[in-house]
């Protein structure tokens, strides 16, 4: 349960952050994309320099709740951070949401609970090898430069949902390097700063984050968040599945999985349909 309640914490102060720093982004020049200016313009701003801060305390408790549960029951937990994200952008904007977006939180609640029981993730027990890293990362990088370079061709609403893909599952890769860095912290501080997964961890952090700023400023925030959040925990399972060894239930149970997820699906696209949201995600 503690890995939970971490998880869960680590959601809202996410939600936190995406609505600061969208807050700036949004306010900066199109020729700023893909290049060092935006953030150099956006450390000079309080608003964004506080979603960084809730962002760092969103990695502090995802490392927390990593340290105590595996990726495919840590990173799905982390969608909760969606209807977070429209609940403090209504209360920052002094808005009141309708109802549509509560029977989408519900949706969205429902699914993530029918999701977790069914598939009942168990932390792995196998550390992955060099070459199962190497293999990760080539794929990985592979799918993160494909999908940026499709969405040059693309504008608006597509384009932020496709930079919010590659931002979700490079904070999906994150997530792997920080599981592997919690495994470290038993073993003492002198092998924790000797070995590479923890500075890998920092860059892939650095550069998912780069790609977060990107899909914020190319578009509404409820055209990248929706992409960002789903993307996340469906990469973070295969990857906890495939090179930590954990375990989800499969069989039948698949049946009550795909409904979980076709339920986070619904609620996703009925918070991003809502137009008291996205008139209010223009305007923020």
């Amino acid at each position: 349960m503690i890995a939970v309640l971490f998880a869960l914490l680590a959601a809202a102060s996410n939600a936190l952050a995406s609505v600061l720093q969208r807050r700036a982004a949004r306010s900066e020049p199109d020729e700023f994309a893909f290049r060092p200016a935006l953030l150099w313009a956006l450390v000079r701003r309080p608003v964004w320099l506080g979603g960084i801060g809730a962002l760092i305390a969103g990695f502090l408790l995802q490392a927390l709740a990593l340290s105590n549960g595996g990726l495919a029951l840590v990173q799905p937990l982390l969608i909760a951070e969606l209807p977070l994200t429209m609940i403090f952008l209504a209360r920052l904007s002094g808005v009141h949401l309708e109802r549509g977006v509560w029977v989408a939180v519900g949706a969205m609640t429902a699914g993530l609970a029918a999701f977790l029981g069914a598939a009942s993730p168990a932390p792995g027990r196998r550390a992955p090898s060099v070459l199962i890293w190497v293999i990760a990362a080539i794929v990985t990088v592979g799918a993160i430069v494909g999908i940026a370079l499709l969405s040059r061709s693309a504008s608006g609403a597509a384009r932020a949902a496709l930079l919010g893909v590659t931002a979700g599952v490079g904070f999906a890769f994150t997530a792997t390097f920080m599981k592997a860095t919690t495994n470290l912290v038993d073993k003492g501080m002198l092998v924790l700063l000797t070995s590479w997964e923890p500075y890998a961890m920092i860059a892939a952090g650095f550069g998912s984050l780069f790609l977060l700023q990107n899909a914020l400023q190319s578009g509404t925030l409820v055209a990248a968040q929706p992409a960002l959040t789903i993307s996340d925990p469906v990469a973070s399972i295969l990857y906890g599945v495939t090179m930590f060894g954990e375990r989800v239930r499969s069989g039948p149970w698949v049946i009550a999985e795909v409904a979980g997820f076709a339920l986070i699906f619904y609620g996703t696209l009925r918070l991003s349909q809502s137009h008291l949201i996205q008139t209010q995600a223009e305007t923020a």
